[in-house]
């Protein structure tokens, strides 16, 4: 995920009640209200009974983009938590040479040790005006701010309007805080590994009955991921790929009945599938909101009664981007979906992850819902440039503990980057669930197992149940392969990691089913 490391820390509420102060505010409306800004080829267009700033960038345009910039006062965000929001909308849009570019709001922040770009998650294909915002921390060490609105290294047109930074976050206020945290099992706690979506018997078992999980994070997962995206759009072969992706469903679940385990069942892979940056389709378009109803509907009546199926996962690490007007958010999504469950199947759990991406820095944004039997569940995977290095374009080298991407980790920063579900947990008294961390096995030194050992001992402290990402799915994540990237072969003696996971799972219970 790309996003700022600001993004990630402890949360500044502004106590119920007070109001949020506006640091930063306009609708561009009003006199010359591009008076302060660098505009560039930018333009006032009207739009309802207002205007907006309109950007519009022409194929052959060098350099591709354009962007209008407002300088901010960086001594009134010093050190603050804030909220940036825009209203957006774009068309034509080109393809983006990298996922950090295409439709921009974004802050530039200077500080003493480099320059960091905090910006909305918006989609790289044409979408029509909703809003978006994001809540993030300033560095105290800020000396310069400046705030961009435009297109980058793509071309087509973008509409923006409503652009608002304000102090703290008041999202937390909406929620209640529940009387007993639901569980949803009778163990101590829940250990296990992800696996799916093909049905390999011996590999279940040997999670299972050689490992000794009491728990597996079942995933509905069409591959290869990276055409799934597209091929998701279509929903007459998003039936087709389901129809098979719940038979081998079926034989996990028979086979967990038999052996005591429960499963979260993932819906992996959402209707409509990902535009660029990882956006879900479904928050722009009302088909695939109403398609992922239908298909949970589907789910819960196909299982309904079967008890080795702890929890629903609704979506695996949704991201809204921009919310069309008229459709629902992710929280609204996740109550009808959450309705829809409970309709067939009446009182089974779900479980959700925040946006984006079910990162733990998702939940300083998240209300939890306003439903009974509700777990919450985030991802582990910071920071990405270790866990991930020789992956994609993230170069190997980092060690841990160590410093990574200009940062010192050791397992107090990992607590710290994992404070916004602490504090999540601990505000409304809900569970948390991990459904995926990792290390590449790869990192030098061995450092993914030290990294491992860490995150599995601040689950444990906070009471988390968790599942290991993954389960003899590819070797870079396997903790049966040994550390050298050249070595296809499971290793003839366990490792280090699969120690540490065996050593875990020797403490599970079997739940009651």
């Amino acid at each position: 995920m790309l996003r700022s490391m600001i993004a990630v820390g402890a949360l500044c509420l502004i106590p119920f009640g007070a109001k949020a102060q506006i640091l930063f505010k306009t609708d561009f409306d009003g006199d010359e209200p591009l008076a302060s800004w660098q505009a560039g080829s930018s333009e006032l267009v009207e739009v309802g009974d207002g205007r907006c700033l309109h950007v519009s960038v022409d194929p052959d345009a060098e350099p591709l983009g354009a962007v209008a910039r407002k300088p901010l006062d960086a001594d009134d965000l010093k050190g603050k938590t804030i909220t940036l929001r825009a209203r957006v909308r774009a068309e034509g849009l080109s393809e983006k040479p990298n996922p950090w570019n295409g439709v921009k709001v974004m802050l530039i922040l200077e500080t003493e040790g480099g320059t960091d770009y905090p910006q909305l998650d918006l989609p790289g294909e044409d979408f029509p005006w909703g809003e978006a915002f994001e809540v993030l921390r300033v560095p105290e060490d800020v000396t310069a701010a400046t705030l961009v609105l435009g297109l980058e290294m793509v071309s087509g047109e973008a509409w923006f309007d409503d652009v608002s930074i304000t102090e703290g976050n008041r999202i937390w206020d909406q929620g209640q805080r529940q009387e007993e945290q639901f569980v949803g099992h009778d163990v101590p706690r829940l250990r296990g590994a992800m696996h799916g979506p093909e049905f390999v018997e011996e590999d279940f078992r040997a999670l299972v009955e050689d490992f000794g999980a009491n728990h597996i994070r079942w995933q509905l997962n069409w591959v290869p991921m990276d055409k799934a995206t597209e091929w998701a759009r279509d929903l007459d072969a998003f039936d087709e790929w389901l129809a098979g992706a719940l038979d081998e469903c079926d034989k996990a679940i028979a086979l967990a009945e038999e052996l005591g385990v429960l499963l979260l069942v993932d819906l992996h892979t959402p209707p409509g599938g990902r535009a660029d940056a990882g956006v879900c389709r479904m928050f722009q378009e009302r088909r695939y909101q109403e398609k992922l109803l239908e298909v949970w509907d589907t789910i819960a009546r196909r299982y309904a009664g079967r008890d080795a199926i702890w929890a629903y996962d609704l979506i695996n690490e949704p991201v809204e981007g921009v919310v069309a007007d008229g459709l629902m958010d992710w929280r609204e999504l996740a109550t009808a979906a959450t309705d829809v469950i409970r309709a067939a199947d009446p009182g089974k759990p779900v479980l959700v992850e925040p946006g984006p991406w079910g990162g733990p820095q998702g939940f300083s944004t998240f209300v939890p819902l306003d439903r009974e039997r509700v777990i919450y569940g985030f991802h582990m995977y910071l920071p990405h440039r270790f866990t991930h290095q020789g992956v994609h374009s993230d170069p190997v080298g980092p060690v841990y503990p160590g410093e990574v991407a200009g940062r010192d980790w050791d397992k107090e920063t990992l607590r710290e980057a994992m404070r916004p579900a602490i504090e999540f947990q601990e505000r409304f008294n809900v569970h948390i669930h991990v459904g995926e961390f990792s290390a590449i096995r790869w990192a030098p030194e061995n450092s993914a197992y030290r990294y491992l050992r860490d995150v599995i001992d601040l689950f444990e402290e906070y009471g988390w149940d968790w599942c290991y990402h993954a389960f003899r799915e590819w070797s870079g994540w396997s903790v049966e392969h040994t550390t050298d990237p050249g070595d296809l072969e499971p290793a003839e003696e366990p490792t280090d990691r699969e120690r540490l996971l065996r050593e875990w799972f020797s403490r599970n219970e079997r739940p009651a089913l």
